[in-house]
This record gives C-alpha cells, sequence and structure tokens, in this order.
C-alpha cells in the first residue's frame, strides 16, 4: 500500500527515538530529535489588559500539576468550550520542535488511546492503539478512517463488509438500510442548521433589501421535503431550538415571492442580476443532497426573482478557507452542527465581531451576544437573545434553510455504535464484532490532523482519535467530563478557572503530561505572535471565536 513516504519518514523519526528522551531526559542527538523539557514554574501566556477584546487574560502554570485561567469576563461556558477538540493539549517539546512545519498538520502527538500510524492521502488514515494510554484501552487494535463523498459509495462498503461503520446514509438508503439484517440505523440527533451566506462588502449584498429579497424568494420548504429524510425541519431561526434560548425571538420570514420581486425592484434590480452559488460537495447532516440542494436554490432563485446564479464547486480545504475569511462575492452553502451545546456555540462563531464570514459584522447583533454570553442562567439572558435573533431576521446577513436529520449506519456485529449528537464518535469503544481492525468511514478527508487551525467535522474527527483536552464530551452524549484535568473549579463569579491535572498521563512521544503543556498548547492557539502560532490557514478560527487571540498584528 502506497503512502506518503515524508509523512512516514517524519513520523518514524519522531515516535521512534522520543521515549528514550522522556524518560531520561537526554539531550537531542541525530536519532532523537527532542528531549523533554523539565518543569518550569509560572510559565504563563498574557494580553497585556483586556482591551484587546478577548476572553483571556491570562494562562499560568502555577505548579506542575495546576493550570490558572483568568478570564477578561465571566464565561458560564467555559467546561463546555475546552472540552471542544480544538483545544487538545499536545507537548510542548513537540510543539517547538515541529511547529510550524508540515509534520504538525500530519503527525499530532497526544494522549489519546489512539496514535496516527500512517495517513495514505486521497485514500485513509490508520491508527493504532497506544499502549500507554491511561484510561480504558481501545477495543480493536487498529482503527482506519476512510472516505466517500457519495452516500451509496459508503453503503455498498458496508453492505460489503469492508467498512463497519459509515455516516450520514442517503435519506434515498434509509429503507435499504433498515430492511437488511446485517444492518442497523442509528437517527443523529446532532442539532445543526444549514445556511445560505452573503458577505456584505460585495455589491449588491450590501443592500440588505436585496439580501432580504433572497430570503422571502426561496421556498425552504421545498428544499426540507424534497432532499431531507423525515426528522428534518425547516429552521425558524438559526440555532436549534434544542440549544437553550436557540429559538427565542420572533420566527424567520414565510415565503412570499411577490413581495420579495418587489423589494428587489425597491432596490434597483426590477430584471434581476447575475451571481454565483458557491459549494463544496461534501455531504453533511446539515445539508444531505448538495448538488441537489444547489441545483434547486438556482431554479427557484430565477423563478422567483430572475436572479441567474452560475453553480461553482469548489474544493473543501479551499472554500472553508475563502469563505472564512469573506471573500466569496456571491451565495455560499454552509451550515453547523453544533461542538457543544451552548447558544454562543451556534450565535457568537458566526455573528460575534470578530468573524468576518459575511462581510461588516452588525454591532445590533454582537453587541447583544457579548451580554448574554456573560450571564450563566438562561432565563436572565434569553432577552439579550431575543434582542440578538431579532437583529438577525431583521439584517439577514444569511438565509437558514434546515436543521437536518441524518442516520448513521453499522454493521449488525458491532457493539457499542454510536451517532455522536456532537459527531465526535469515539473509535476506542466500539467492537467491531471481535475483528482487530475497526473501519469507519466518513463524507470526506480531513484536512489536516492539526486541529486547533481547522473547523471542519472530518478533520476534527480524526483528531478526537488522538488528541485529548481537559474536559472531553461523554460518549455519545452532550455532558462534559473530565480528561486531562481531574477538576476545573470555578471562582464565585466565573471569572477564574482553576484546573488540577491528571497525574500520570503520558504523551505518544512518552513525555510526560504537565501544566507547561498547557499553557503552551494554548500559547500557540491564542497568541497570535508567538512563532508556533501558524497552522494550516493561519486564521485558527475556533481560538479567536471562543477566546479571541491576543497579540494581533495591527491591521
Amino acid at each position: 500500500m502506497r503512502g506518503n513516504t515524508l509523512f512516514k519518514l517524519l513520523s518514524l523519526l519522531v515516535l521512534a527515538g522520543l521515549v528514550l528522551a522522556a524518560c531520561g531526559g537526554t539531550s537531542p542527538t541525530a536519532d532523537n530529535p527532542y528531549a523533554e523539557i523539565p518543569f518550569e514554574e509560572g510559565i504563563s501566556v498574557s494580553a497585556d489588559s483586556c482591551d484587546y477584546g478577548g476572553k483571556i487574560s491570562s494562562i499560568e502554570a502555577t505548579d506542575r500539576l495546576t493550570v490558572v485561567f483568568n478570564l477578561c469576563k465571566p464565561d458560564p461556558a467555559f467546561l463546555a468550550k475546552v472540552a471542544f477538540t480544538p483545544f487538545g493539549i499536545q507537548p510542548r517539546e513537540y510543539l517547538d520542535y515541529a511547529g510550524p512545519s508540515k509534520l504538525i498538520l500530519e503527525a499530532p502527538v497526544g494522549t489519546g488511546p489512539y496514535r496516527v500510524a500512517e495517513w495514505v492521502r486521497g485514500d485513509h488514515v490508520t491508527f493504532t492503539a497506544f499502549e500507554n494510554y491511561w484510561g480504558t484501552p481501545a477495543v480493536a487494535a487498529t482503527a482506519v478512517l476512510r472516505w466517500a463523498t457519495e452516500g451509496s459509495a459508503r453503503l455498498v462498503e458496508l453492505q460489503a463488509g469492508t467498512a463497519d461503520m459509515v455516516t450520514n446514509i442517503s435519506p434515498a438508503d434509509i429503507a435499504t438500510v433498515q430492511a437488511d439484517p446485517n444492518l442497523n440505523l442509528i437517527f443523529n440527533v446532532n442539532p445543526n442548521v444549514f445556511y445560505l451566506a452573503f458577505t456584505n462588502t460585495f455589491a449588491p449584498w450590501d443592500n440588505v433589501d436585496v439580501r432580504r429579497a433572497v430570503s422571502l424568494g426561496l421556498d425552504r420548504s421545498r428544499i426540507v421535503e424534497n432532499y431531507y429524510p423525515a426528522g428534518s425541519e425547516v429552521a425558524s431561526h438559526f440555532t436549534p431550538c434544542a440549544i437553550p434560548n436557540g429559538c427565542v425571538g420572533d420566527a424567520w420570514y414565510d415565503f412570499d415571492p411577490e413581495a420579495a420581486r418587489a423589494l428587489l425592484a425597491e432596490a434597483g434590480f426590477p430584471d434581476g442580476f447575475a451571481t454565483k452559488i458557491y459549494y463544496r460537495d461534501v455531504v453533511r447532516g446539515y445539508l444531505p443532497q448538495v448538488p441537489n440542494v444547489a441545483q434547486d436554490v438556482q431554479a427557484q432563485l430565477l423563478e422567483n426573482l430572475n436572479i441567474e446564479a452560475e453553480i461553482v464547486v469548489m474544493e473543501s480545504g479551499a472554500f472553508i478557507e475563502e469563505s472564512s475569511a469573506g471573500r466569496l462575492d456571491g451565495l455560499y452553502f454552509l451550515g453547523w452542527g453544533a461542538d457543544y451545546p451552548h447558544v454562543t456555540n451556534f450565535l457568537d462563531f458566526h455573528f460575534g465581531e470578530a468573524n468576518g464570514q459575511f462581510g461588516t459584522p452588525h454591532p445590533e447583533i454582537f453587541e447583544n451576544l457579548v451580554s448574554g454570553s456573560q450571564i450563566a442562567d438562561p432565563a436572565e439572558s434569553e432577552p439579550y437573545y431575543v434582542a440578538a435573533n431579532n437583529a438577525i431576521r431583521e439584517l439577514v446577513p444569511m438565509v437558514a434553510v434546515a436543521h437536518g436529520g441524518s442516520g448513521t449506519a453499522y454493521r449488525a456485529d458491532v457493539t457499542n455504535a454510536q451517532a455522536s449528537p456532537l459527531t465526535n464518535e469515539q473509535f476506542a469503544v466500539s467492537d467491531p464484532g471481535g475483528r482487530d481492525v475497526f473501519v469507519f468511514m466518513q463524507n470526506a478527508e480531513p484536512i489536516s490532523l492539526f486541529c486547533a487551525d481547522e473547523t471542519d467535522g472530518e478533520s476534527l474527527r480524526a483528531c478526537d482519535q488522538v488528541i485529548e483536552a481537559l474536559y472531553g464530551y461523554e460518549v455519545n452524549g452532550t455532558a462534559v467530563v473530565p480528561m486531562l484535568a481531574e477538576v476545573c473549579e470555578p471562582n464565585d463569579d466565573l471569572s477564574v478557572w482553576t484546573c488540577t491535572l491528571r497525574q500520570g498521563v503520558t504523551f505518544h512521544d512518552g513525555s510526560t503530561f504537565d501544566a507547561n503543556d498547557v499553557v503552551a498548547t494554548f500559547t500557540m492557539g491564542l497568541d497570535a505572535s508567538s512563532p508556533l502560532h501558524q497552522g494550516n490557514t493561519g486564521i485558527f478560527e475556533y481560538y479567536d471565536y471562543l477566546w479571541g487571540l491576543m497579540n494581533k498584528p495591527a491591521e
């Protein structure tokens, strides 16, 4: 089997010699790229002040097993955030050695039950069980992550026995799976949203009446009825109603093509205009039939608004980079699945002041989000989310279309099968019918395995097998559970969180986990002036929107 030669050589160089370094604290040699750095007290990362607009004032290692997070504002969602995959901890030594380089994008070093053995680009990623894992060992000695864009192709692999579990069964194939005695189906309850977006720094999307006309001119019910499986629904709000405060405020506009054409005429486009529809052909629970939906939207725009839209299919990584940076001049398809079950996860990322995806952010939205995010009691914070949701409806930075249902299928002899509501399935807990290899098929290839600087679910799922954070999420659930921290406890107003770390944890490279690894990891992600703050895109989107980047260069 042909692999990535550079990746294999670098991985062998790193992983073969590192146990010696960790055990003996020796100096680097030709066969041993780096040595373990002895613990030093007082290592920290900090902002000059909280005027930079972020949420973290400082993070300090006060002793070998204690890390203190000093926040600029109270944060009731702190534990749910630090449990998220991009904040997984890597060893300080490895970050110093490998970053920035291609190696860190492809060969993560974590503490998880699996470590990366091989990534054959275009085909698969192979994981092998970590023999010194601190927790319950992986059931299968080897896990393989594969991918196929078409749902029918994933189902064929499952029926042939070459895959044990596959994600996002196509709506047309659900009955086939249910009728097959060799297969089982789990419906995924992941809260999600599919939306059609604009960037308001490009004409004509700088005109709110044009954006509102598109919203009124799309029959969203038709899209859900024709292309989504049972359990899906038309979006009344951007955030699903399962999330507290997600559906407060006024519901989204009803389909009204006559009002849409009148608005478009008032905006100066009585005869419509030409534009583009951008998307990546990657199936998601929020968008199960991407080309079909694109063609339907294209037809509706022409029929209802005389807008001629050319469909442009982009490579996944390029699409994410361009849309995140607000550089797409037409309409584009995106969506979101819950990373953690809190309204800040949906609204703050998309409509916060730091996010330029939709162009110039709206203070009518983000100022209410800032106020709401500091209040732990959902009832007390509700007025701010009413105001934010109503402002989103009024300003139309995007059109919320659907909350999609989806199904995960697996072989009947697989035990502990998963359909995580957060799409972070843990391969280590599933038993592939007593076989030594567990094969999981998803919709697309990971973009990179440096998930501090990725946002796509395919990359994050791969990293979840290898990297662990201070907290994690329960298997097949949303509750946070301690992982590399034994506990993180807040002060009275939730502005200081003190984390006591788990003892006796070893990284895949043989080095010992301690507080400096936590500080080094967050320095890499948060400190824009750090030489380690270079990843795949360099945007570090999750670090920026959840915490705020320190020491950003002047515009």
